[in-house]
């Protein structure tokens, strides 16, 4: 006989992220009826109440995003001209994009964005926000330096350089060999400055791992400690901290209240009777401060960099055929998703086998009960 104890609800936790870039469930969000519209309640299909759940639905997506803000890096690359963009969220938005591309001359920003051309690169998540957004910081001046005044060896002709470009052809290549060889030590030509610029593969990992060893020396000498001494302010300053502080809570309420309602538009379409939950999922990210996660595409791309710290861990991101294409979701019409992807990391075969025996085990052993 089966136990007659009362089971408690089983509790389904949502990942936070991952339901900020399904656009299922932004485009349509809980909408009170009785909500009045413009001074008077409207109908569906007026274009005041698609405005009104085209700005919910920003409000519902800031609110998901403000959970895990700051914990997380996505990093997205061109297949083309390798350039990289790091992104707060899982999806890749058009505005963000834009003002990480530098301008290195004709064509080197294009008029129009392909969604097909960037594909994940590799994930990096925190166990404190204030980590992940330093890092955030980091790695953006990181790039815009290198890209507006670049190392002279950089962008310097070398023989390693041009035999990359060397024709296979013998006659080709003597008459290649002729025209470069006096180009040797001298500064490379707009074209190809261009290319190596945006080429940023290599010295985003080189930049990642640099930050990562910046905060574990930050780390070491109490970057995380909780400082309760503020120092001296005047009265207005305190005044302003108040305020700022009261505004604060208040936007926390809002956004608590929206991702309760998610979570009870959720329930009713679910009908397993499993108590839905959104926020972090257990284990999926470090729960301690000090550790940090890398997720790859591909682990090889690891080795551009010397060397890791130790509070590093690496893992595989999960290789998905199909791309989820985001839909617009900001008030700006021109502030549109170019892609998104769902960053999960690429799980062992062997062990997803045993834990599905261990589970045919124990349903059988309760049909014998």
């Amino acid at each position: 006989m089966a136990s007659s104890t009362a089971s408690k609800p089983i509790q389904k936790i949502l990942d936070s992220t991952k339901i900020a870039s399904l656009s299922k469930f932004i485009r349509k969000p809980p909408v009170d009826p009785s909500q009045p519209i413009q001074g008077r309640p409207r109908e569906k299909n007026s274009n005041a109440f698609k405005e009104y759940v085209n700005r919910e639905s920003v409000r519902l997506q800031k609110a998901l995003n403000s959970i895990s803000h700051g914990k997380h890096i996505f990093v997205y690359h061109n297949v083309r001209t390798k350039q990289v963009v790091y992104s707060l969220t899982r999806y890749l938005e058009k505005n963000n994009l834009l003002r990480q591309m530098v301008y290195h001359g004709k064509k080197t920003v294009p008029a129009d964005l392909r969604r097909d051309m960037w594909v994940p690169y590799y994930s990096v998540h925190f166990g404190d926000a204030r980590l992940g957004l330093r890092a955030y910081q980091l790695l953006r001046e990181f790039s815009m330096q290198r890209q507006f005044s670049p190392p002279p060896e950089m962008i310097t002709v070398t023989k390693e350089y041009l035999a990359l470009k060397r024709p296979k052809d013998p006659v080709e290549a003597e008459e290649f060999d002729e025209l470069n060889k006096k180009r040797i030590g001298k500064p490379m030509e707009k074209k190809e400055r261009a290319r190596v610029l945006m080429d940023q593969k290599a010295t985003s990992v080189a930049d990642i791992a640099a930050v990562l060893a910046i905060q574990q020396e930050e780390i070491q000498n109490g970057l995380l400690d909780d400082n309760s001494k503020r120092g001296y302010l005047t009265k207005k300053a305190r005044q302003r901290r108040r305020e700022a502080l009261q505004r604060e809570t208040e936007k926390a309420l809002e956004r608590k209240a929206r991702i309760e309602a998610l979570e009870q538009q959720l329930r009713k379409h679910d009908r397993s009777g499993v108590e839905i939950k959104i926020g972090e999922e257990d284990g999926a990210y470090p729960d301690n401060a000090e550790t940090v996660k890398l997720l790859w595409r591909d682990v090889h791309d690891a080795r551009y960099a010397d060397s890791w710290p130790s509070n590093v861990e690496h893992g595989e991101l999960e290789i998905k055929r199909g791309a989820l294409i985001g839909q617009e979701r900001r008030l700006d019409s021109t502030n549109e998703v170019v892609t998104e992807h769902e960053f999960n990391e690429r799980k062992d075969e062997q062990k997803e086998d045993q834990k599905e025996d261990q589970k045919d085990e124990r349903k059988e052993e309760r049909k014998e009960e």
